[in-house]
């Protein structure tokens, strides 16, 4: 009698046709059926009606032996693959222990996936020389405006570069689909405008403006950017010389100042935006000949622009000693316009590289989010400020006719 008077209070979540992790579905958690349909590389969000001590979760492994792949309450079941799944859930209670197996077939989309980038959530940059022009500002713009014009410029196979300014500024993306993890592959790739120079290029220097990832499963499945972010470990992120939790504030420049020029006649204001950090330093990014227009973004109201994160060590030489020649040097891997797209595995990134805020390695099974942040706080002279560009973004699981796969991450 107990156990079917806990059967009977368990309400049964019904199954929807192509059932994802959507926001246009409506997900009432009330517990687990019995068969669920989902499309491959969406996401399946799972509720048990019940409380326990315990939660287990399993699926069945092709010799139909019991693999755990979970021990919260919650679930998001997401695979790449179709076919049929079989799960079972565990509560592990000695008042109200309960064990129910349901089936999940995965099934390939109605509509096929797009590799590249389907939608830009925010679109954030720091002052810098291109900001206002990549892509161009025109009186009355607001944010909404912006950013409409920063995901034309990047989304599909736009490939129109948008600037993401001075150290900290940065924009979010995603696709129409959850990007799978795939253990020893590279997941997707991002493309930027950096170049060798051609006079030493096997010393990989010339403009490398390197760009931090950062990655976000939509964990609570809102659509929305608001959960957690882990930052993709690339090739510095354990140097000493990269510090960690660093935060910058940029302020809008006196239109009324008096500009301050150098000796070069390339700068013609070196006081032009203040910044100040949080490690006790501050400076400026000036303004250059080349570019007249305001370097503070001009749909803000604020008068200050907060950004935090990782900070790398500067990669800028001035070869000429005079500040007349700098060669910007690129990071081994994991950065954004960091080495020419020539270089495909130089620009492609592994999800499987994801820490949290305190370094340790945590296991994603997709992502949903990717934020691209300037990561080098750095002037260089008539060149400006070391400012990230990118272009196009794409998943490297969703293969183009003829295309060659990319060998596996090291």
């Amino acid at each position: 009698m107990k156990q079917n008077k806990i059967k009977s209070i368990i309400i049964f979540l019904a199954a929807l046709p192509l059932l994802g992790c959507k926001e246009e579905i409506p997900m009432v958690s009330l517990g687990i059926d019995d068969f669920y349909y989902i499309s491959r590389m969406q996401k399946l969000d799972l509720h048990p009606a019940l409380t326990g001590s315990e939660y287990r979760w399993w699926v069945a492994g092709e010799n139909g032996e019991w693999k755990p792949v979970s021990s919260e309450r919650d679930y998001i079941f997401l695979e790449g693959d179709e076919g049929d799944y079989r799960m079972r859930f565990e509560i592990l209670d000695s008042n109200t222990p309960y064990q129910h197996e349901f089936l999940i077939r995965v099934l390939h989309e109605e509509i096929e996936y797009s590799p590249y980038i389907s939608k830009v959530y925010e679109y954030c940059p720091a002052p810098g020389q291109f900001v206002n022009e990549m892509p161009q500002y025109e009186p009355g713009d607001s944010y909404a405006d912006i950013l409409k014009k920063a995901e034309e410029s990047i989304s599909g196979t736009n490939d129109i570069m948008i600037s993401l300014g001075g150290y900290g500024g940065y924009v979010t993306f995603g696709f129409d689909h959850t990007v799978m993890n795939v253990e020893g592959e590279y997941d997707f790739r991002i493309w930027g405008n950096a170049f060798y120079e051609l006079s030493n290029p096997d010393a990989k220097g010339g403009s490398a403006e390197p760009g931090i990832v950062m990655v976000s499963l939509d964990a609570n499945c809102n659509g929305l950017p608001d959960d957690e972010w882990y930052e993709l470990a690339g090739s510095a992120y354990h140097d000493p010389s990269t510090r960690h939790n660093y935060a910058i504030k940029y302020f809008r420049p006196d239109d009324n100042k008096e500009e301050t020029p150098d000796d070069s006649g390339f700068l013609t204001d070196t006081t032009y935006i203040r910044w100040e950090d949080s490690l006790g330093e501050n400076g400026y990014i000036a303004k250059n000949s080349f570019h007249a227009q305001s370097y503070y973004p001009l749909w803000t109201d604020s008068d200050a622009l907060s950004f935090e994160g990782t900070l790398l060590a500067p990669n800028a030489k001035d070869l000429s000693g005079a500040g007349s020649y700098y060669v910007l040097y690129s990071y081994d891997w994991g950065y954004v316009d960091n080495h020419p797209n020539d270089y495909a595995d130089l620009n492609s990134f592994d999800i499987g590289w994801a820490v949290d805020k305190n370094g340790n390695r945590v296991n994603l099974p997709g992502v949903d989010f990717v934020r691209v942040y300037t990561g080098v706080n750095q002037y260089c002279g008539w060149l400006g400020e070391t400012s990230t560009e990118i272009s196009r973004a794409r998943d490297l699981h969703i293969t183009l006719p003829e295309e060659k796969p990319l060998p596996p991450v090291d």
